[in-house]
C-alpha cells in the first residue's frame, strides 16, 4: 500500500499539492514514512490512546472525492466527445445522402438527355426520309421536265418546218409565173393589187409592229420595204423570224436553267442552314454538358478535400480522447489499488483480537499503586469507514468498466467512420475519373463540331455568292419573261403578216397554216 500511495503521490504530485493543505500533505508523508504510528502503536505507561487513523481516512476520502470528480469530468468529456462524434457522423451521413440525391438527379438528367437524343435521332431519321422523298420527287420532276423540253423542242422544230414549208408553198403560189399559170389554167379570181399597194401595206404593218414592240430592227425593215425588191425584203423577214424564234428558244432555256439553278441553290442553302442549326445546337448542348461536368468535378474535389480534412480531424480527436481515457483509467486503477491496500491494512488491524492489558500482581506492602489502563475497545465507526471504502472501490471499478466499454464503442464507431469515409472518397475519385474521361470526349466532339460549323459557314457563303450571281444573271429574264415572249410573238406575227402582204396572201390563210 505504501508503494502504491507513494506512486500516486509522485504521479499526481501537482494535483495532490493543489488538493491538500500543507498540514495534510505533511500528515500523508508522515503516514507513508511510519504507518505503524497510526494503526499498530501501543500506548505507553500513563498515556491515553487516541487513534490517528481518522485524519488519514479523511485525507484519503478527500483524495477519493477529488479523483471521483476527475473521473466524472473525464466521463463527461468522453460523452461530449462522443456527442461531437455523433454530430460529425450525422453531418457526414447528410452529406452522403445529399451526394446520393445529387447522383439520382444527374441520373435522371442523363435519362432525359438520352430521351432527347433518341427523339433528335428519330427527327433526323424522319428528316432524312423526307429529304430522300424530296430528292426522288426532284429526280422525277427533272426527268419529266427533260422529256417535256425534248417534246417542246420537237414540236417547235416541227412547227418551224411546217411554217417553212407553208412559206415556201406560198412563195410558189404567189409568184408571177403562178399568177399567169393560174390565170390561164384555172381562172382564179384574186383581188387586184398593185406592187406599190402591197409595198405600202407591208411597210405599214411593219411600222405599226415596230412601234408596238419598240423594235428598231422592224422600223428599219419597214423602210427597206419601200426601197428594196420583194425577194430581198422577204429574205430579210425570214432571217428576222428565224432569229426571233431562236432568241425565244434560247430565252426559254435560260429561264428553265435559272429556275432549276435557283431552286437547287435554295434547297442546298436550306439543307446547310438546317445542318448549321443542328451543329450549333449540338455545340450548345456540348458546352452545357462540359460546364456541368466541370462543376461536378470541382464539387467532387471539394467534397473529397472536406472528407479528408474531417477524417484527419476525427483521427486527431480520437487520438486525444484515447490518450485522456488511458490516463483517466490509469489514475482510476491506481486509486482503486491504493484504496484496496488501505482497506486491507484497516481490515488487518480491526480484525485482530486484542486482549486487555492486565497488570494483576500481588498487592505489595505499603500504599496501593495507581490504577492501570481501562480495557481497550476498537473504534466503533471503523466498520462504516471500511464499508464506505469498499463501496467506493466497487463504484470505481464499475465506472472503469463503463468507461472501457464506451472507449470500445467510440473506437468501433471511429473505425466505421474511417471505412465509410474512405469508401466515399474512393467512389468520388472514381466518379471524377469517369467524368474527366466523359469531359475529354465531349471536348473532342465539340472541336469536331466547331470545325464542321466553320466548313458549313464557308459553304453557305459560297452558296450566297452563287445565289447573288444567279439573281444578277436571271432576275431580268425571269421578271420580263412573259412580256418579252409576248412582244417577240407579236413581232414574229407582224413579220409574217408583212410577208403575207408582200406576197399578196390573206393573213387568215397564214394563221390557219401556222396552226
Amino acid at each position: 500500500m505504501q508503494a502504491a500511495l507513494r506512486s500516486t503521490m509522485h504521479t499526481h504530485s501537482a494535483k495532490i499539492g493543489d488538493m491538500l493543505s500543507t498540514k495534510e500533505l505533511k500528515t500523508v508523508q508522515s503516514f507513508l514514512q511510519s504507518p505503524e504510528d497510526y494503526f499498530d502503536a501501543e500506548p505507553t505507561f500513563k498515556q491515553s490512546y487516541a487513534p490517528q487513523s481518522g485524519e488519514i481516512f479523511g485525507i484519503l476520502k478527500n483524495m477519493l472525492s477529488t479523483f471521483e470528480a476527475d473521473l466524472s469530468q473525464a466521463q463527461k468529456d468522453e460523452m461530449q466527445s462522443q456527442s461531437a462524434y455523433e454530430d460529425l457522423k450525422a453531418a457526414k451521413e447528410d452529406e452522403i445522402k445529399q451526394g446520393q440525391d445529387h447522383l439520382e438527379e444527374k441520373q435522371e438528367e442523363l435519362a432525359n438527355t438520352d430521351e432527347s437524343l433518341a427523339q433528335a435521332k428519330e427527327d433526323l431519321e424522319d428528316t432524312r426520309t423526307s429529304l430522300a422523298a424530296d430528292q426522288a420527287f426532284l429526280a422525277n420532276l427533272k426527268e419529266k421536265c427533260q422529256l417535256t423540253d425534248q417534246e417542246y423542242e420537237q414540236r417547235t422544230k416541227t412547227r418551224q418546218e411546217e411554217i417553212s414549208a407553208v412559206s415556201e408553198a406560198l412563195s410558189f403560189l404567189t409568184s408571177d409565173e403562178a399568177h399567169d399559170l393560174f390565170s390561164r389554167t384555172f381562172n382564179f379570181v384574186q383581188m387586184a393589187s398593185t406592187e406599190d399597194a402591197r409595198r405600202s401595206k407591208a411597210a405599214k404593218i411593219l411600222a405599226e409592229t415596230a412601234h408596238k414592240v419598240s423594235s428598231a430592227e422592224l422600223a428599219t425593215l419597214a423602210g427597206q420595204v419601200q426601197r428594196d425588191a420583194f425577194v430581198k425584203v422577204k429574205k430579210a423577214i425570214d432571217d428576222m423570224i428565224a432569229k426571233l424564234l431562236q432568241d425565244k428558244e434560247d430565252e426559254i432555256k435560260q429561264k428553265d436553267f435559272c429556275i432549276e439553278e435557283l431552286n437547287t441553290n435554295e434547297r442546298e442553302t436550306d439543307l446547310k442552314n438546317r445542318d448549321k442549326e443542328e451543329t450549333q445546337a449540338k455545340i450548345d448542348t456540348l458546352n452545357n454538358e462540359i460546364e456541368t461536368l466541370t462543376n461536378e468535378i470541382d464539387t467532387l474535389k471539394a467534397e473529397i478535400q472536406s472528407l479528408q480534412t474531417n477524417l484527419k480531424r476525427a483521427g486527431e480527436d480520437r487520438e486525444q480522447e484515447n490518450k485522456d481515457f488511458q490516463e483517466t483509467v490509469a489514475d482510476q486503477r491506481a486509486t482503486v489499488k491504493l484504496l484496496e491496500k488501505t482497506l486491507d491494512v484497516l481490515k488487518g488491524f480491526y480484525n485482530k483480537k486484542h486482549k486487555g492489558a492486565s497488570l494483576a500482581q500481588e498487592d505489595p506492602a505499603g500504599p496501593p499503586p495507581p490504577p492501570g489502563f481501562k480495557s481497550y475497545n476498537k473504534n466503533s465507526g471503523s466498520g462504516g469507514v471500511m464499508g464506505m471504502i469498499q463501496q467506493i472501490i466497487s463504484d470505481a471499478k464499475t465506472e472503469e468498466a463503463e468507461a472501457i466499454q464506451a472507449e470500445k464503442d467510440a473506437q468501433s464507431a471511429y473505425e466505421s467512420f474511417v471505412k465509410d469515409t474512405n469508401d466515399s472518397i474512393t467512389a468520388k475519385q472514381d466518379s471524377i475519373t469517369d467524368k474527366a474521361d466523359t469531359k475529354a470526349k465531349k471536348e473532342g466532339e465539340r472541336t469536331d463540331a466547331k470545325k464542321d460549323l466553320e466548313n458549313m459557314m464557308i459553304e453557305l457563303e459560297e452558296l450566297a455568292n452563287e445565289n447573288a450571281d444567279l439573281h444578277k444573271a436571271c432576275d431580268f429574264t425571269l421578271k420580263n419573261f412573259d412580256v418579252r415572249q409576248s412582244a417577240r410573238d407579236e413581232e414574229v406575227e407582224g413579220l409574217r403578216e408583212a410577208k403575207a402582204a408582200l406576197s399578196g396572201a390573206q393573213l387568215t390563210l397564214l394563221q390557219r397554216s401556222g396552226a
